[in-house]
Parts: structure tokens; sequence; C-alpha cells
């Protein structure tokens, strides 16, 4: 069963619920920090982690099918990494959809494996909380608009392990919108040394197929249904009305059937994800849009740089 996010986790401070739920946070990361697994690396293929602090909605499948695109086009054979979570198939749905995917219970595992069929590069989609190898380049994915919530660990905050570990990974990625970031910068830079800021934007890819003068009920499941809707505002598209589904929502018959008589009521176009769309069986694709879209990188030639260094 997938819940929604609990809103006071994105207050800028934490709340009285957060306050009672701390001590259980302070467990979670005395767990992780003397439960450490010894790290495994193999010097036939390199590995990249794409993964986040904050839990879900940080843009980290996109960012990995924009580092295949790079490897790509540097013609270096690349493959992606994905634990099987059987609530995520529209992931591994969607990266299938761009390259050789390894999905296995074990990430170490779907390495080995990606290995024996001669793969130079790995890149793991949401491998960071995986202490088991030695990844050879990090990046961590922030929301702008989200960014840290709170600040806690989870249960009374959105970290999955403390944000001092940011010094560790290097390697920081702001995505979202057009939002300010400097104030996110600036939080890093006065507590932690030697990081790396890439900042980026969500683009659609197929704006010239849809109607901009039409009406539009738009829907997602995803970890930032905001930062989707504002995504679409941007570029012109008149929202009647959107319904924000737990992350990963397994969509039932009832809800899309809701959906579909408010659009034919108000004559309106219905609007999803990519990744929503692949979740929804054949019959529940009807008359549903979804609009592809990719992540714009302010520091692309800097990026390109370092992964060329590590391959």
């Amino acid at each position: 069963m997938n819940l929604k996010k609990p809103k006071f986790w994105d207050y800028k401070t934490p709340n009285f619920i957060s306050n009672l739920l701390f001590p259980l946070s302070k467990l979670v990361e005395f767990k992780s920090y003397f439960f450490q697994k010894k790290k495994v690396k193999f010097k036939e293929i390199k590995s990249i982690c794409i993964g986040n602090i904050y839990l879900g909605g940080t843009g980290k499948t996109s960012l990995a099918i924009k580092l295949k695109r790079i490897l790509d086009e540097q013609n270096v054979k690349s493959c992606f990494i994905k634990k099987n979570h059987p609530n995520q198939i529209d992931e591994q749905k969607l990266l299938e959809k761009f390259g050789k995917t390894f999905v296995n219970k074990s990430r170490l595992q779907a390495l080995k494996d990606a290995l024996s069929e001669n793969f130079k590069v790995a890149i793991f989609d949401d491998g960071l909380q995986d202490k088991s190898i030695s990844y050879d380049l990090s990046f961590v994915c922030f929301n702008k608009k989200n960014f840290i919530g709170n600040g806690r660990i989870i249960p009374a905050g959105p970290l999955r392990e403390p944000l001092r570990n940011v010094e560790k990974y290097k390697n920081i990625f702001l995505n979202g919108n057009d939002e300010d970031v400097k104030s996110l910068e600036d939080v890093f830079n006065q507590n932690y040394s030697n990081l790396n800021f890439y900042k980026s934007r969500y683009e659609p890819l197929d704006l010239i197929k849809f109607n901009l003068k039409a009406k539009y009920i738009v829907f997602s499941g995803i970890g930032n249904h905001h930062t989707f809707v504002d995504m679409l505002k941007k570029n012109n598209f008149k929202i009647l009305k959107d319904f924000e589904f737990s992350d990963h929502y397994n969509y039932k018959p009832h809800d899309i059937k809701r959906i579909t008589k408010l659009a034919f009521r108000e004559n309106a176009q219905i609007l999803t994800t990519q990744k929503d769309y692949l979740r929804l069986s054949k019959n529940l694709q009807l008359k549903i849009n979804y609009i592809k879209v990719e992540l714009k990188i302010d520091q692309l030639d800097k990026l390109k740089k370092e992964l060329i260094e590590i391959i």
C-alpha cells in the first residue's frame, strides 16, 4: 500500500508531530551509522549512483536517462541497474525504453550480471542507501521546491540519512523548474565544503502535439506532483483540475473513471506523466495523454567532463 508523505515533512520547521517522532528518527540514524556493510568494487565496470537523501520526487530516473544519453554519445556501453521493487514497475519500464536494465533484489548481483555482459558503465537509479557497493561516482538529487523539508530524518522528516552525508557524495543536483536556488546553495556552502552543484529544469519534449487552447485535467502519482503541475503551467497549459495520488500509485478503474467523467463534463483533455501512463493497464490508457519530459542541465559540459574522467 502506497501512502502520501505527511504534509508536516515539508514544513520549514518541525511541528509537534515531528517532535513526537524525533526519538524514532534518532534510532534510524543510529542504525544506519553502526550497521555498515563492507563495500565491493569492480575494476572492470564503472558504477554511477544516482540517489537522494530526501525521500522521493527528486528526479533520479530523469537524471539516469540523461546520463545514459551522454554516455551513448560517447559510444560507451552502459546500462541501468534498478533494485526489484514490485511497486516500481513503472520506473523499470521507463528505463527499459532507453537501454538495457538489470533488475534484481540485489543490486550487487545486478552489477555482476551487467559485468558478465561486458557493460563498461552501470547507472544505478536509486542506489545511494545501498552500502554494499563502492561507487565510482555519486550524484545526490534534491527537488528545488521541497529541498530538505523540515530537515529531519524519517519518520520525523523526509530525509533518509543526515544531510551532512552530502560531503561524502560531493555532487549535488538541484532539479525542478525555474525556482531560485541561491538560498539552497547557501545552506550547503555555509556548512559543507568542496561540493559540486548542478542545476536543471524539466522541459517537455513533445509540446507541439498538445493543444494549449484546450482545458486539461491533470493527475499523477509521483514523488513531487506539484513540480509536474508547475512545469505544465510554465508551458501555458490551462489546468482546470489536478489530482495527486501517492508515489507509484496502483490506479484502479474507479480512479480513472472519476477523472474521465470530469473531463467529459468539462470538455477537457486528460494529461499525466509518462511514468503514470506506463503504470496504467491498456484499457485504462484510453483517452489518457502523457507528456515526455527531460532534464535540461545548465552545467552540461562540466557534467560530461566528470563522466569522461571516470571512464
